[in-house]
């Protein structure tokens, strides 16, 4: 009688217990972080970089290797090898992906290379001394002119010529994809004074009567042309040249490209020529949107 007794009320506090402290909702962090991973691999990195400020397990599965190794585009290895330290190559994934969003400088500090933060694709950028530019040892038409408003702190300033034409041409192995080519280019001078930017504009001319003309090759056979007056005084453009395609992400892409007005009717001048940026089509549609 004594052992049922208490039989029946251990079963009786078991179920007063049950009542009042039922049982816990899972919550986030007991989600294995395997499981979290997976999920990780089909956002974008900003995304899974957000997701990682949530709990330790989301921090520790957005390390994961597997997950970059999606994110890094196919010819990361050959981007790699154009890194000023090598070691960087033994780095984890994800870390390597950081570093490759960072302009990294090749040939001479000429060209720089990047991943885009958001999609991964890659892009590269050229100065203006890498260009070969007419007249340009010739300091009664063009000069170098230190500034803070280029990546590579100077650009090429056009006074005056008759004859106007900066041609250029790069090798590089790209991923599989649709690249945009832009000249970024301003009409005027830019200076500071007392903290303020100011634009000299008064040897703009020319540029007004006939059209300037962008043309773009690739050692396949593919063809770019387009013309158009430049405009927008004091500011700075990037000026479509063309498209162009990449199906062998193993092989070197030449290209050459051009920017030409060569109508010796009259002079042009008061143009500053920045540089030349290669980029994936999706992020060129932005920048075409502005002009």
């Amino acid at each position: 009688m004594g052992a049922n007794t208490s039989s029946l009320s251990l079963q009786s506090e078991s179920s007063n217990e049950s009542t009042t402290n039922p049982p816990s909702k899972p919550k986030l962090e007991d989600i294995p972080e395997s499981c979290i991973a997976l999920v990780l691999t089909h956002l974008d990195p900003l995304e899974i970089c957000k997701l990682a400020r949530l709990n330790q397990a989301f921090r520790g599965a957005s390390s994961a290797d597997f997950i970059w190794e999606t994110k890094l585009p196919s010819n990361y290895l050959y981007l790699v090898e154009k890194l000023k330290d090598q070691r960087e190559g033994s780095l984890g994934k994800k870390d390597l992906y950081s570093r490759l969003c960072r302009p990294s400088s090749f040939d001479g500090g000429s060209k720089e290379f990047w991943l885009d933060k958001s999609s991964g694709g890659v892009c590269l950028s050229i100065s203006s001394k890498a260009l070969t530019i007419t007249g340009i040892d010739d300091r009664r038409y063009w000069n170098h002119i230190p500034t803070e408003e280029s990546r590579f702190q100077t650009v090429a300033y056009l006074q005056q010529i008759w004859w106007f034409e900066v041609v250029g041409e790069l090798e590089f192995q790209f991923p599989i994809g649709t690249y945009s080519l832009f000249f970024r280019l301003q009409l005027g001078k830019a200076t500071k004074r007392l903290g303020r930017r100011i634009c000299n504009v008064d040897q703009i001319h020319g540029w007004d009567i006939k059209p300037v003309q962008f043309q773009l090759t690739t050692s396949d056979g593919q063809h770019a042309v387009s013309r158009c007056f430049l405009d927008n005084p004091g500011n700075w453009v990037h000026y479509h040249a063309g498209d162009f395609v990449v199906d062998q992400p193993n092989e070197l892409t030449k290209i050459k490209f051009s920017l030409t007005q060569i109508d010796c009717t009259h002079t042009k001048g008061g143009l500053c020529l920045d540089s030349v940026l290669i980029c994936p089509s999706s992020l060129g549609k932005e920048l075409r949107s502005l002009l």
